[in-house]
């Protein structure tokens, strides 16, 4: 496998950092997962525009632009022969000291991997994930706005060992209301009657960029779509209910804490936007 490591393809088991890279010593660093599709990197620009807010927000300067970064991406994708796959695009703040000061760090280090994903087992898809209700609590957007997609993934690790450790593979956080933010890494969405409705972004939540194709893929099949808070009441009490990201792509959740949603199974509605999703990604992008 190549990987993109500030300026050149190397080999997998050469592209290394510094021990003293504050991305390791710190999670310092910004983000992006970006999905091939039948040759076509899906939302390329979104996901980089992403990547360049999140690095704005932390004064992190990436020292690329946008489209030399969209070319070193498409290089990447070429150099292993992917069809299909999964990007993560990764900036960190580069080699420093081992205090905070990041101003200390001259040069940010961008690495590009472009490999296969697979998120969630096939039969989920087909039947549905049973989640719980995380304890841990999502980050308050005034500590660690969520809507950054940093490499300071911990509070997200925390809710996933929940998962996992209630032996299910995904869970719901709450903001510190009480409300409804997203999944450890998905954004909600509930169906009731004809109408789809997710938190808005500043309750914790990050504004997916599959999150706002699916909003306007159901607008065009006629659902009435918003943003609203919600609490756990809204999910339990729901039609049908799915996350969405980019490695999960639409996937319907079943079970929330042991309650069953809907008719315990897939809805017809989620059914309809999973295959409006996969039938947009595979006839758009950037091709490679």
């Amino acid at each position: 496998m190549k990987i993109y490591l500030n300026g050149d393809l190397v080999e997998e088991q050469d592209a290394k950092i510094s021990v003293f890279d504050h991305g390791l010593l710190y999670g310092d660093g910004v983000f992006e997962g970006t999905r091939i599709y039948n040759g076509r990197v899906a939302f390329l620009d979104e996901h980089v525009d992403r990547l360049f807010e999140s690095a704005k927000v932390l004064d992190l300067t990436i020292g690329m632009t946008k489209e030399e970064i969209k070319d070193a991406t498409i290089e990447t994708c070429k150099a292993n022969g992917l069809k299909d796959g999964y990007i993560r695009h990764l900036v960190t703040r580069g080699i420093g000291t081992l205090g905070l000061n990041p101003y200390l760090c001259k040069q940010a280090s961008v690495i590009i991997i472009a490999a296969d994903i697979q998120l969630y087992p096939a039969e989920l898809y087909e039947n549905g994930l049973k989640i719980i209700t995380a304890g841990t609590i999502r980050n308050l957007p005034e500590a660690l706005n969520p809507r950054v997609k940093s490499l300071n993934y911990l509070n997200n690790v925390m809710a996933k060992i929940e998962a996992i450790n209630a032996g299910v593979m995904e869970c719901l956080m709450l903001n510190s209301q009480g409300y409804v933010a997203e999944a450890s890494g998905d954004n909600v969405f509930v169906v009731k009657g004809n109408k789809l409705i997710t938190p808005p972004s500043w309750c914790g939540g990050l504004e997916g960029i599959t999150r706002n194709k699916v909003m306007e893929l159901a607008a065009n099949i006629g659902l009435e779509v918003s943003e609203t808070v919600m609490t756990r009441y809204e999910i339990w009490t729901a039609d049908e209910v799915f996350l969405t990201g980019t490695a999960a792509e639409v996937i319907s959740v079943i079970e929330l804490d042991k309650r069953i949603i809907g008719d315990g199974k897939p809805g017809e509605i989620t059914k309809k936007l999973i295959e409006a999703y996969r039938q947009f990604v595979n006839n758009n992008g950037v091709e490679i």
